[in-house]
C-alpha cells in the first residue's frame, strides 16, 4: 500500500493507464454515442494517454541537468512513439524516475504529453485532468493524499474551463463526482482519497443515460466517462497493489439506429467536421477572441493552454464545425496552427450496412486515348470527351461505390462535376469533386490516392498532391489576340502556365524547351509531359535532351496523351 506518490509511482500508473485503455479501447469506441457517435472515444482516449506516458518515459529516463530540454523537445515535437493508437503494439514499459525527478515534473511531463497528443473531446478533457495534477503538485517530490485531492479540484475546474457548453451526463460530471467525493471523504491517507474517488467516479457513470437522452436511448454509459473511471481504477491498482475495477468491463452495444439518432442529437447537424490543431505564438487575450470566433463557427469548441504563464506556450484546439477552413485560418490569425487534423464525421458514424458493394472509386474525366489508358491503369473509372452532367453521374453511379473522388482535369469542367456530385450526393453516394484543373494535376491526385486510407484523408491527400503540381501547357492560337506578353497571330504557338499565357514562339519544340525552363526556375523535381495527338515527332526526346543539360536534377516522365487540342501538358511537382 502506497502512503505517497512519486515518480515512480505515476510512471506505473501511467502505463497501467496504457495497458488498460489498449484492453478496453474496443469497448469504449463501441459505446460512444454523444456528442457525435463517430466511435472513436477509447481510442482517442488511448493515443492521448500513449503520448502522455512517452513524454513521461523521456524525461524518467533523462538526468536531471538534461529534462528540461528533454521536455521541450517533446512538446515540440509533439508526436508519440507509438505511431498509431489503433495498432496492437504493447504499451511502453513503466521505468524508475531518474534521480532528481519528483511528482511535479513527472505529472507535468505527462501533461505536456497530453497536450501535444490529444485526439477528440475526451483527449481535450484528458489533458486537463493532467494538468490539473501537475499544477496542484507544482513543488512537490511526492504526492499525499490532501494533495492528490487538490489535484482532482483543478482537474474539475481546468476540464470544466476548457469546454465552451459543459454538459451532464458527460466525462465532466463523472470528474465532478470523483473530485467531490476525494475533498468529502474524511481521510487524508491515499488509498481512502483515490478509493473515494473511483468509487464515486463509477456511480457517477451508473447515472449517466439519466442525465443525457441519447444515453439513455442507445441503453448505454457516456463514453468519455468510462475511460476516466478506468483511468481512476487503475490509480486505486498502483496504490493498493491489487486491481478491482469498479465497473464491469464490458457494456451493452448501442441499440440499432441509436448512432443515427444521437448524431442529429448530439449537435447541429450541419457541423461535418472535427478540426484539431496545436497552437504556439499566441498569448490568453488571443487565445480568449480564438475560442469566441470558433464558438460562432460550431461546437464542441475547446482550447487549451499548457499552463504558461500568460499563454505563451502551447495550446491545443478542437472544434466541431462545417467551414474547415474558418477554423484553420482563425487559428492563423491567433497564433502559428501546426500539426492540423481534419475528420470528417460521416466517414465514422456506424449505419446501417451500405447498398453500394464498393468502398472507393476514381472518376476521371479525359481528352486523349493515351490519358484514357493511363488513368484506368491507375484504376480509375474514365469518361472521356466533354461529358455532360447527366453523363458523369451515370459514370458515378455506375461505379457502384459509396465513396468517390472526381477529377475534372480542366476548370471548365469543375461545375460539370459539382452539378453531377450533387445529384449523387442525393443517392446515398458520398461524392467529392478533386480541384484538377488539368490531367497531369489529375494523375498526381491518382497516384497518391490510398484505398485503405479513411476517405475524407484521402480526398484531403488527393487534393493536395493536385495542388501541389503546376500546370503548363503548349497550344496554337486560333486567331489574333492580345495576351499577357503581347500580341499573337493565329497559328502561334502559345505557352501557358497555370492558365496564363507566358511566352509566344512559332516554333513547338523552342517553347516547350522554354516553357520548362519557366516553370522550374521556381524549384521542381519532376517534370510530366503529356504529348499530344498532334504533337511534332521527336518533341519529347528534345525535351528530354535539354532537360539533361539544364536541369540534370530533374527526372523527366514522357507520355504519349493523345488530347486534340494542346500540343503538350507539363506537370511539375
Amino acid at each position: 500500500m502506497l502512503q505517497v506518490l512519486d515518480a515512480a509511482a505515476v510512471c506505473r500508473w501511467a502505463a497501467a493507464c496504457v495497458a488498460a485503455l489498449d484492453t478496453h479501447r474496443e469497448d469504449v469506441d463501441r459505446i460512444n454515442v454523444y456528442p457525435v457517435p463517430d466511435g472513436d472515444t477509447g481510442t482517442n482516449l488511448l493515443h492521448t494517454m500513449r503520448s502522455a506516458l512517452d513524454a513521461l518515459l523521456r524525461v524518467a529516463a533523462t538526468p536531471d541537468q538534461e529534462a528540461a530540454a528533454e521536455e521541450n523537445a517533446a512538446s515540440d515535437q509533439g508526436a508519440p512513439s507509438h505511431p498509431d493508437p489503433g495498432l496492437d503494439a504493447e504499451p511502453s514499459p513503466a521505468r524508475e524516475a531518474a534521480p532528481g525527478v519528483g511528482v511535479d515534473r513527472a505529472t507535468a511531463a505527462l501533461a505536456r504529453g497530453a497536450l501535444a497528443g490529444a485526439r477528440g473531446n475526451s483527449g481535450m478533457i484528458l489533458c486537463q485532468v493532467l494538468r490539473g495534477f501537475g499544477e496542484a503538485f507544482q513543488g512537490t517530490r511526492e504526492a499525499d493524499g490532501p494533495t492528490l485531492c487538490a489535484g482532482l479540484h483543478r482537474a474539475d475546474q481546468l476540464a470544466v474551463a476548457a469546454v465552451t457548453e459543459p454538459a451532464p451526463g458527460t466525462i465532466l460530471s463523472v470528474l465532478h463526482a470523483a473530485a467531490t467525493s476525494a475533498r468529502e471523504c474524511g481521510s487524508d491517507s491515499l488509498d481512502a482519497v483515490v478509493g473515494a474517488a473511483a468509487k464515486a467516479a463509477a456511480e457517477a457513470l451508473a447515472q449517466t443515460p439519466h442525465q443525457l437522452p441519447a444515453l439513455a436511448r442507445a441503453g448505454v454509459v457516456d463514453a468519455g466517462g468510462r475511460g476516466l473511471v478506468i483511468l481512476l481504477d487503475a490509480l486505486l491498482g498502483v496504490v493498493t497493489g491489487h486491481q478491482e475495477a469498479t465497473v464491469p468491463p464490458v457494456h451493452r452495444v448501442p441499440r440499432p439506429g441509436a448512432a443515427l439518432r444521437a448524431a442529429r442529437e448530439g449537435g447541429d447537424p450541419e457541423h461535418e467536421y472535427e478540426v484539431m490543431y496545436l497552437l504556439d505564438g499566441t498569448d490568453d487575450a488571443r487565445a480568449t477572441r480564438l475560442r469566441a470566433e470558433l464558438a460562432g463557427l460550431g461546437d464542441c469548441v475547446s482550447v487549451v493552454a499548457d499552463g504558461t504563464p500568460g499563454g505563451t506556450g502551447l495550446w491545443s484546439v478542437h472544434v466541431h464545425c462545417t467551414d474547415v477552413g474558418a477554423a484553420i485560418e482563425a487559428g492563423i490569425e491567433a497564433g502559428r496552427p501546426h500539426r492540423v487534423t481534419v475528420i470528417r464525421f460521416a466517414d465514422q458514424i456506424a449505419t446501417e450496412p451500405t447498398r453500394f458493394p464498393r468502398e472507393r472509386a476514381v472518376v476521371a474525366i479525359v481528352d486523349g486515348s493515351g490519358l484514357a489508358e493511363l488513368f484506368r491503369g491507375e484504376g480509375a473509372v474514365v469518361v472521356t470527351g466533354r461529358p455532360s452532367a447527366a453523363d458523369l453521374l451515370a459514370a458515378i453511379s455506375g461505379s457502384r461505390a459509396a465513396h468517390v473522388a472526381v477529377l475534372p482535369n480542366a476548370a471548365d469542367l469543375t461545375e460539370v462535376a459539382e452539378q453531377a456530385a450533387n445529384q449523387a450526393v442525393q443517392s446515398g453516394q458520398d461524392v467529392v469533386v478533386v480541384p484538377t484543373a488539368s490531367p497531369v494535376q489529375g494523375l498526381a491526385a491518382v497516384a497518391v490516392h490510398d484505398p485503405a486510407r479513411r476517405s475524407s484523408d484521402d480526398v484531403v491527400a488527393m487534393a493536395e498532391a493536385a495542388a501541389a503540381t503546376r500546370r503548363g501547357e503548349l497550344l496554337v492560337a486560333q486567331r489574333e489576340a492580345l495576351t499577357w506578353v503581347g500580341r499573337c497571330q493565329a497559328g502561334d504557338v502559345l505557352g501557358l502556365a497555370d492558365g496564363e499565357v507566358v511566352l509566344i514562339a512559332d516554333d513547338v519544340v523552342a517553347a516547350a524547351c522554354q516553357l520548362a525552363d519557366r516553370m522550374l526556375s521556381v524549384g521542381g523535381e519532376l517534370v510530366t509531359a503529356l504529348l499530344g495527338r498532334h504533337a511534332p515527332a521527336g518533341l519529347g526526346q528534345a525535351l528530354e535532351e535539354h532537360l539533361r543539360e539544364s536541369h540534370p536534377e530533374v527526372e523527366l516522365t514522357v507520355y504519349s496523351g493523345g488530347q486534340r487540342d494542346v500540343l503538350l501538358r507539363l506537370g511539375v511537382e
